[in-house]
């Protein structure tokens, strides 16, 4: 690391930074997470629109790419779907 001012603050900002989209990251994967664990189509359609909002900030970020994100999205709202005709099944 090179000793001048601007580069010393580059490295703190980086370390910043870092933490911050870890915790952003690692916030929205619980998220992710905890929708998948809910059995109720009307439960987790409620909960689908503030996941994919978070999903669309850490896009919107940098934190991860616009296509994992879209990804992540549709399958979120897949799995969502087949609960619903799992339950309307039986």
């Amino acid at each position: 690391m090179a000793n001048h001012k601007a580069t010393k603050k580059d490295v703190r900002q980086a370390e910043k930074r870092r933490d911050r989209n870890r915790y952003y990251g690692k916030t929205t994967r619980n998220a992710i997470r905890d929708l998948k664990a809910i059995k109720e189509q009307k439960e987790a359609g409620d909960k689908l629109p503030e996941v994919a909002s978070m999903i669309d900030k850490l896009a919107k970020k940098g934190v991860i790419h616009k296509n994992k994100a879209a990804n992540l999205k549709s399958k979120l709202a897949r799995k969502i779907n087949t609960i619903g005709a799992a339950s309307a099944a039986k």
